[in-house]
């Protein structure tokens, strides 16, 4: 399977590589389009000068440029076998010092858990290592705001070693969500993605997650300290099997909220697009894209078992 994944990987990098170097992405015959992936050549933005070339990945949106930076944090995902690979990658707004989004994939060999959540009595949520020190915050700017810190990527998600969990605790991948939120749908959200991250479900899932921080109609406040408290979340899944693709959206208030019914916030991935600005999964052969993007929302419920 990891064997598979890598193939599957470097054959995805290799054919968006060759269209980040040529305008006519198609070459005759069978050969699939893909008009709008990110591109590794000829962009930059003040955090990246060359673009890192994980952002050909599945997971990753279209890349906001500007003011942004991308974050890809690498670690040990598995303890047992010492399989090395991407953790999670973050695109961190360096004007507005907030995360737009976090992205990663779950898959088979990272599944199992083989450490225990993070704990520490001084340093639980550490400044971001890759993160310059001028766009960081010069103190945890959650402390004393009555606001969690909110994983994006879950720290339940990355159990596979010490080290892959450390790094959800970076305040890169952190939005303020208020505990009636994040300790409840929120929380049933992301349990309803490991209930699908099995293998008679996926060979592999592909995330993005994040709050609203771009539109001031979605920002709920911004606290003294300047952190962004976004006034919606969502999540982007895409899910390849062997019978091919299917993707579903979740789109929610940020508001105490405790339910379990989550058939109401699923949103296909071309509404979602609409609601936040960001392309998702634009890395995929645009055929692929715009078919499961824009299933009708009944449709994805059927497809991802949602009532």
């Amino acid at each position: 399977m990891k064997q598979l994944h890598s193939l599957f990987f470097v054959a995805c990098c290799s054919l968006l590589v060759i269209g980040c170097n040529s305008d006519n992405n198609s070459t005759g015959g069978e050969t699939e389009s893909n008009t709008n992936a990110n591109r590794l050549v000829g962009v930059s933005t003040i955090g990246n000068p060359t673009m890192p070339p994980e952002i050909c990945r599945l997971e990753f949106p279209k890349i906001k440029g500007g003011n942004s930076m991308i974050i890809v944090h690498k670690a040990e995902l598995n303890a047992r076998t010492h399989e090395y690979g991407v953790n999670y990658s973050v695109e961190w707004d360096t004007q507005k010092k907030s995360q737009r989004w976090s992205c990663y994939q779950m898959y088979r060999s990272i599944a199992k858990p083989h450490t225990k959540r993070y704990r520490s009595k001084t340093n639980q949520y550490p400044q971001d290592s890759k993160l310059p020190e001028a766009f960081q915050f010069a103190s945890d700017p959650y402390w004393r705001t009555g606001y969690d810190h909110g994983h994006i990527c879950p720290s339940a998600d990355r159990l596979g070693s010490a080290d892959a969990n450390y790094q959800t605790f970076f305040l890169t991948n952190m939005q303020p969500q208020v505990n009636g939120f994040n300790a409840y749908v929120w929380a049933n959200m992301e349990n309803q993605l490991r209930i699908w991250d099995r293998d008679d479900f996926r060979d592999t899932l592909y995330v993005c997650k994040g709050g609203t921080i771009d539109k001031q109609n979605q920002i709920l406040t911004i606290t003294s300290k300047g952190l962004i408290v976004p006034k919606y979340f969502y999540m982007a899944i895409l899910c390849k099997n062997k019978l091919g693709y299917k993707a579903l959206g979740f789109w929610i208030e940020h508001e105490a909220n405790d339910d379990t019914d989550l058939g109401k916030y699923v949103v296909s991935i071309q509404e979602l697009e609409r609601k936040t600005g960001i392309d998702f999964f634009c890395n995929l052969p645009d055929n692929i894209e715009r078919r499961v993007e824009s299933l009708p929302k009944e449709k994805i419920k059927l497809a991802w078992g949602l009532r």
